[in-house]
């Protein structure tokens, strides 16, 4: 590495800090009772993966590890034409990229980590900048019931789009222990906020109600708030099928898969097929393709979507590869792209019903 981009390496990483402190002054300070993954402090994950890994070894992979080339723009191939309701039980969903899915069924419309800004970052001048453009503009979204978020990272709790989605919709937002206090701080005081505890439960209604449920992954805004509020996925509980959304996972032993594998059996899952290498350093807060097919055929799945590629350069794979390395697992494993599917941005898909011997 050449002493220049040394130099701007150290620079933007002293930027990013200061940027940091400065918006994240003031901390969340969740306090609740000791228990098997809170001790009091902070949140950890249930099967003994520790994440996130140490600065030095983030240091380690920024300046030892070569991330593949990334385009800077692709164009979206697909325009949805967005129904206002989807009535009943059946199910449509529209990838929106990266995490944020558009999932519409029983008359609901639910988002799961949306982010329409340019950048996942704390500022719109630095930081991962999208190579695609939303699926859906975001003048089109149907009126939104439901906001999952899965943890509070920047490509994940987006707060300029959850400013638009409240000021428009005024939805219901649902996320982990600890992240109301930032939520409540940039929303306002009117904002429907509910967080949640692994394994609670939230009714939306009398048909449809959202369990949230651990994955080995943390969290982390500021300079020390990390752990201080919790991740995970969340189980979207239909009379039409359940449907699963992980948000960011390690894969870990697998215990916490079986776990939830009891909530099924599940129409749909929504799982992440990207931003996984170095594996020293992903490893435990990012599945690679062959993880995703082991936790699908765990679930006893269905159907799944991936999710969580393709939109912003995080890591080092490239832009292509997790599609790549996603279709050789599924072909190790016998299943099919039909069982597995990669959507293309802005594009739809009908679920079909859950077959009766499914689970």
């Amino acid at each position: 590495m050449t002493l220049k981009r040394w130099t701007m390496l150290i620079l933007a990483i002293i930027l990013i800090s200061a940027i940091y402190l400065v918006a994240q002054y003031r901390m969340p300070e969740y306090r609740g009772p000791v228990n098997d993954h809170y001790d009091g402090v902070r949140f950890f994950n249930l099967d003994g993966m520790y994440s996130p890994r140490s600065f030095a070894d983030f240091i380690k992979w920024r300046f030892q590890d070569k991330p593949a080339a990334w385009p800077t723009h692709r164009d979206n191939l697909f325009t949805p034409a967005v129904k206002q309701r989807v009535v009943g039980d059946s199910l449509q969903v529209t990838f929106v990229g990266h995490a944020t899915v558009l999932l519409q069924t029983q008359g609901l419309n639910i988002l799961t980590d949306p982010i329409w800004s340019e950048r996942a970052s704390p500022v719109q001048f630095l930081g991962p900048k999208r190579v695609h453009a939303p699926g859906i503009d975001f003048s089109a979204l149907p009126p939104i019931d439901v906001v999952l978020i899965s943890h509070n990272h920047y490509d994940q709790l987006d707060i300029p789009t959850l400013q638009r989605l409240e000021q428009k919709f005024h939805p219901v937002f649902i996320a982990g222990l600890g992240n109301d206090t930032l939520l409540k701080k940039r929303l306002g005081p009117n904002a429907h906020i509910v967080t949640l505890d692994w394994w609670q439960n939230h009714n939306i209604n009398r048909k449809v109600s959202i369990l949230f449920v651990p994955a080995n992954h943390w969290s982390k805004r500021g300079l020390w708030d990390t752990n201080k509020t919790l991740w995970g996925g969340f189980v979207i509980q239909t009379k039409a099928g359940n449907i699963y959304f992980s948000g960011d996972t390690g894969f870990g032993n697998g215990s916490i898969f079986s776990k939830i594998a009891h909530y099924g059996p599940f129409r749909l899952a929504l799982l992440p097929i990207g931003a996984y290498e170095p594996r020293w350093f992903m490893q435990s807060s990012h599945v690679n393709p062959a993880e995703t097919v082991e936790i699908f055929k765990i679930l006893k799945l269905q159907y799944a979507m991936a999710i969580h590629f393709g939109t912003f350069h995080l890591t080092n794979e490239g832009i292509d590869e997790p599609i790549i390395a996603l279709d050789k697992a599924l072909k190790k494993s016998q299943l099919t792209q039909k069982q597995f599917r990669v959507l293309q941005i802005g594009e739809e898909w009908q679920i079909p019903p859950l077959e009766k011997n499914n689970g």
